[in-house]
């Protein structure tokens, strides 16, 4: 049996996890951010997330463009 699906869905499966911690700490550490310096707007509680996101779009398309 070819464990190349199962090991593509592990992959994937990690990369979820990744992306669900992650935005989970851009969002918290942007809302600590926001708070300590004080600017008014919530500027960073979307910059960071939004950034994260972006990094991580370019690191699937790096990948999955090797194959």
């Amino acid at each position: 049996m070819d464990d190349k699906p199962k090991n593509q869905l592990m992959q994937y499966a990690g990369l979820a996890a990744q992306l669900a911690a992650g935005l989970l700490l851009a969002v918290y550490a942007g809302k600590w951010l926001d708070k300590w310096i004080a600017i008014g707007i919530p500027l960073l509680i979307w910059l960071l997330p939004l950034l994260l996101l972006i990094g991580m779009m370019i690191k699937v398309v790096r990948d999955t463009s090797k194959k």
